[in-house]
């Protein structure tokens, strides 16, 4: 699908460190290199892109993703709902980046609105290269060194007899992974932090040492001015860029129900600012994804790029 754009579609922005919608392109499986390659630098740029009255529904969301990247399974241990994409009923009220605890992290995740509750419910987004690019240079080189593990058996604390099956799926298969804590980013150069509630301890350090400067860095991350959150409507599609992001469903609904679909891309395998690679230490996620090939932004420009 090689046809040039046929309107121009434009992006504005919502926030200087993160945040944006893109208007004037109808996602589908039938977008076209044009528009693809807008979208990529849209999401580079930006870190999170949202798109209002699309309406998609599952086949469409599925073709539209296919077309931007290669889609992973529904997530490594959990298929209940499916094994095309995973339906998020509830929120995560957690800081997080997605499937962190495998080696060949995710690199963009493609959520869509199903049932929306009467209010709350937005996602938070963080941008963790601005995150990086902002801390005293004492922190930038302790972090530029460090390693966390991530895994899928994270703090369960507040748990609740209702989510206990889903807790039980979720960690049916162990994985553990040893992550740099700033990893560069494959297409664009950038450093940013690894991070979220999926790490369990740095490499080398007590307990209590870790959760010091694990609140530290994760205190940068999710500063107020480093955020942006999307207030979903009926027919959004909301992208964000998992390798330069966190994010945080916010469990504001009472009992109201939040049903979110989510199709995840294949992303590659994070590299320490040194050039060493994460390394598994349980679990092979092969069968989950495969390791994306990366391939360059022909028009990214940095934080500078006119879209």
């Amino acid at each position: 699908m090689t046809s040039t754009l046929t309107r121009t579609p434009t992006v504005t922005r919502l926030g200087k460190n993160i945040g944006a919608v893109i208007d004037g392109i109808n996602l589908s499986g039938d977008i076209t290199d044009d528009e693809v390659e807008f979208i990529r630098t849209a999401l580079a740029t930006h870190k999170a892109v949202g798109f209002r009255g699309q309406f998609l529904d599952d086949d469409s969301q599925y073709a539209f993703a296919s077309r931007i990247g290669t889609p992973t399974l529904a997530h490594p241990t959990v298929h209940s709902t499916g094994l095309d994409r995973l339906v998020i009923e509830g929120a995560a009220n957690s800081w997080h980046t997605d499937v962190s605890f495998v080696d060949r992290v995710p690199k963009t995740s493609v959520l869509r609105a199903v049932t929306l509750p009467p209010y709350g419910g937005s996602t938070i987004f963080a941008n963790t290269v601005a995150a990086y690019n902002a801390l005293p240079d004492a922190l930038r080189v302790l972090a530029d060194n460090l390693w966390a593990v991530h895994s899928n058996e994270y703090d369960y604390a507040g748990s609740t007899a209702a989510n206990v099956d889903y807790r039980r799926e979720f960690t049916r298969v162990p994985f553990e992974t040893e992550h740099p804590v700033v990893h560069v980013h494959p297409e664009t150069g950038e450093r940013a932090l690894l991070l979220g509630h999926f790490v369990k301890g740095f490499l080398g350090l007590k307990s209590r040492e870790f959760q010091d400067l694990y609140d530290i860095y994760q205190d940068r991350i999710t500063r107020p001015d480093n955020v942006f959150r999307w207030d979903w409507q009926e027919g959004d599609v909301l992208l964000w860029d998992n390798r330069s992001t966190q994010h945080y469903g916010v469990h504001d609904f009472g009992d109201h129900v939040r049903n979110l679909h989510r199709v995840t891309l294949a992303g590659t395998v994070p590299t320490s600012v040194d050039g060493e690679q994460s390394r598994i230490i349980t679990g092979d996620a092969s069968e989950y994804s495969v390791i994306d090939e990366v391939r360059p932004l022909v028009d990214y420009q940095g934080d500078a790029a006119v879209l």
